[in-house]
């Protein structure tokens, strides 16, 4: 089923699927772009109707069968925000009417259902945009200019660190969350596919290394101190066609909050990139140190743009396939281990588990290139195996 076309200059309408928990922001972003007369929220798809409260005001149209929904509201673009095993279907849905697409990262938890996903949309000829914002950072082309011009010389690598908190309630916010499989469908909510996956996505975009056939091998180490089936303190480190590593690690259990970023490394300096504050740090041989800030474009208003103007969309399905490997790897790699006892503590009133000296070794992790074993983490086990091979097929 097509639907109608809007008449030009017409805000787009859009439906929502899922507007809770992190689809509280898409609201919240679709109202700034309502009152901008970009777009009109028509819909929202929960499977528990949001009241007026909840909502914060006159409430569209709400059903859980986003397909009628879809079909009741004309609408142009679906924005998906819900759990990670329901994006490809609901995608599916969504370009088989002809709507066009903004999926929330991950894509999807396995390659099998992203290439499902991706070949479908395309199939069907509609617009899809992947849920990376940092890749609408202005910084990120900015920094490609600076490296092909050859800002910090060669390129040897690219690193990323992400050291957050999360209490132990994040992991029972919802019933797929620290899940690695539920109900025998794969899930995959890791700390590097999840929460922290912009800082693989970004450090894999300013490696030049976006596309599936870019990667020629991971290695991953997947821990956990929290009681829970996926990872919350994880490094990987991808090989590229283009030859430099690309390591990034991440952990929920870190001794104190910090920016997440991306390293990269050249053999005369290096930038560091804030993503989530779009600022960027430029240190080079014979140049003293140049911090820069950059603006951003929304996603959600650049899909617009492309569909009333022909605006190239600034993450297609194609350049997160890269990113869509090392979910796969984590998938296929051996379930995360627990941290020994005595390696993490828990901190009294915030009930949250820290891993001591996690911090340090997150940031190691992005200045060396190295894996936590290889930094000699007490808890950490050795590299097993060489890189797996990934298959782009």
């Amino acid at each position: 089923m097509t639907q109608p076309p809007t008449a030009p200059g017409a805000p787009l309408p859009v439906v929502l699927a899922g507007a809770r928990g992190h689809g509280r922001w898409h609201v919240e972003n679709i109202r700034r772009l309502q009152d901008r007369g970009i777009v009109r929220l028509v819909g929202i798809c929960e499977l528990s109707p949001l009241t007026e409260d909840e909502f914060g005001g006159e409430l569209p149209e709400q059903s859980s069968d986003f397909g009628a929904l879809l079909d009741s509201t004309g609408a142009r673009i679906a924005v998906i925000c819900t759990p990670i095993p329901t994006h490809t279907d609901l995608a599916l849905t969504a370009a088989e009417r002809g709507v066009h697409l903004l999926l929330e990262k991950p894509p999807a938890p396995s390659y099998a259902e992203f290439r499902r996903m991706a070949d479908g949309v395309a199939a069907a000829g509609v617009a899809c945009q992947i849920g990376f914002q940092s890749l609408g950072s202005h910084a990120v082309p900015a920094i490609r200019e600076l490296v092909a011009g050859g800002a910090v010389g060669r390129v040897v690598g690219v690193g990323g660190a992400g050291a957050w908190v999360r209490p132990e309630a994040y992991f029972r916010r919802a019933p797929w969350a620290g899940r690695r499989r539920l109900n025998g469908v794969d899930v995959i909510d890791g700390a590097l596919t999840n929460p922290l996956a912009h800082a693989v996505a970004t450090a894999l975009a300013l490696a030049g290394s976006t596309r599936a056939e870019d990667v020629t091998g991971i290695e991953t180490e997947l821990l956990r101190a929290n009681d829970i089936e996926s990872d919350d303190t994880s490094c990987v480190r991808i090989s590229t066609v283009r030859g430099g590593p690309v390591t990034v690690a991440a952990t929920l259990c870190a001794e104190r909050a910090d920016e997440p970023y991306v390293l990269v490394h050249g053999t005369s300096g290096r930038i560091t990139f804030w993503y989530k504050q779009d600022r960027v740090l430029v240190q080079r041989a014979d140049h003293g140190p140049e911090e820069l800030r950059f603006d951003r474009t929304d996603l959600l208003e650049n899909l617009v743009a492309h569909l009333t103007g022909g605006t190239p969309l600034l993450v297609t399905p194609d350049t997160t396939g890269a990113f869509m490997k090392v979910v796969e790897a984590i998938r296929q790699a051996p379930d995360p281990a627990p941290l020994p006892a005595g390696t993490w503590h828990r901190v009294p009133g915030e009930e949250r588990r820290v891993v001591p000296g996690v911090d340090g070794l997150v940031a190691a992790a992005a200045d060396t290139l190295s894996l936590y074993s290889e930094l000699g983490a007490p808890w950490a086990l050795p590299v097993p195996h060489p890189p797996k091979e990934v298959s782009t097929r």
